[in-house]
């Protein structure tokens, strides 16, 4: 669950509902003003849809902080969970399309290596606590990767431009999930890939109007681009007993879809 803190409620997306805004944002990027369209473009759309699929498993029964006060966010996980959940997403992803496996594989490892420097300020909170297992993980997808590239033939440039368009996509949707997007948040994103050469750009976010905001440079096709992600509003005022109490009213939350609208400068 992604989880912030509106004062009042708290907005809770979904693991999977924030993966499929990240997908909706893999298929419109790429314009004639300096942005390639990803490539193998289905590859990476999949990729970007189901980078989180993993946590559907862990949102069937999802629990408060260790606190128990609040809705346990999503770098609060528990790690062994976490590892356990990633290794089932990224077989069935490999199953489902062995480049999208790929790169869910260097994602899911990346989320231990501060998104392979391309973040390093992430982290979840109690990595250290079973570091030995997070570095298995980690050599266990960093084999498994050599392989896949050896049978797919992925060309080194290719993969990581891929590995960094799937990062800023996750990230730009964590903006819409975390951010007052509602009263205008300005943001930052970077590295983001203009092609398969090594060209980059860094994106300024700028608030325009509630769920809308401008992004320069433009890296879409359409202008301006609409987009939908999906959430569910808790009460504070609620008071819950237990983790039992706050998964019943989680499941009774009506989903809301909200549009999103990104515009050029």
């Amino acid at each position: 669950m992604i989880v912030r803190d509106r004062g009042d409620d708290w907005q809770i997306v979904l693991q999977t509902d924030h993966a499929d805004l990240s997908g909706q944002f893999a298929r419109a990027w790429g314009n004639g003003d300096g942005f390639a369209a990803p490539t193998p473009l289905e590859s990476v759309v999949v990729a970007a849809a189901r980078h989180d699929d993993g946590w559907a498993v862990w949102e069937r029964a999802p629990a408060l902080d260790r606190d128990g006060v609040a809705p346990r966010n999503f770098l609060d996980v528990e790690v062994p969970s976490h590892l356990a959940f990633y290794r089932a997403m990224i077989a069935a992803v490999l199953d489902h399309d062995p480049y999208a496996g790929l790169l869910v594989s260097m994602h899911g490892a990346g989320i231990y290596r501060g998104r392979y420097g391309t973040q390093p300020s992430l982290k979840l909170t109690f990595a250290d606590e079973v570091r030995d297992q997070v570095e298995a993980f980690v050599a266990e997808q960093e084999e498994r990767q050599a392989r896949l590239v050896a049978e797919l033939g992925v060309p080194d440039e290719e993969r990581w431009t891929n590995y960094r368009l799937l990062q800023v996509y996750d990230r730009l949707s964590l903006y819409f999930c975390l951010r007052d997007v509602e009263a205008g948040q300005p943001d930052v994103l970077e590295p983001a890939p203009r092609d398969y050469q090594g060209s980059e750009a860094t994106l300024a976010i700028e608030p325009a109007g509630p769920w809308g905001v401008r992004i320069d440079p433009y890296p879409f096709a359409e202008r301006p681009a609409s987009f939908r992600l999906v959430r569910r509003l808790l009460s504070k005022a609620e008071q819950r007993r237990d983790g039992e109490s706050f998964r019943r009213e989680l499941a009774a939350a009506a989903p809301e879809a909200v549009d999103i609208t990104i515009e050029a400068p």
